[in-house]
């Protein structure tokens, strides 16, 4: 007789914690990311990283919702790029986006906590 085999998830390991030099290196690699992929990098950081410890996930998902709030205030950009106020609104994100993500990597090189300004709360 052959006992049941276990399923095949039941055994995985539990995330194991991230040292604090590591945190802070992902999550400065996940702001100066975003610069270049929007919110792909800190989604997928977010999905990876959020459990391997709290000053990865709050870095993460902080610039997760940046990059979030970004996509919805450049939508309302090209929306008012038909009255010509649109331009101005949208040059405005790149060098928000640009000037607060470095910012922000600055800050968690330095193991500091941060929070973008105008960032509308999607994830914690």
């Amino acid at each position: 007789m052959t006992s049941p085999s276990p399923h095949p998830y039941a055994s995985a390991p539990a995330p194991q914690p991230m040292s604090p030099a590591d945190e802070k290196t992902w999550a400065t690699v996940v702001h100066i990311g975003a610069l270049f992929f929007s919110f792909l990098v800190p989604l997928i950081a977010f999905l990876v990283l959020k459990d391997r410890g709290p000053f990865v996930r709050a870095h993460t998902a902080t610039a997760l919702n940046f990059q979030l709030s970004l996509i919805i205030y450049a939508f309302v950009g090209v929306i008012l790029s038909f009255v010509l106020v649109g331009v101005v609104v949208l040059l405005a994100i790149a060098v928000v986006d640009v000037v607060f993500s470095v910012i922000a990597a600055v800050k968690a090189s330095r193991g500091e906590w941060y929070r973008y300004p105008l960032s509308i709360r999607f994830v914690s």
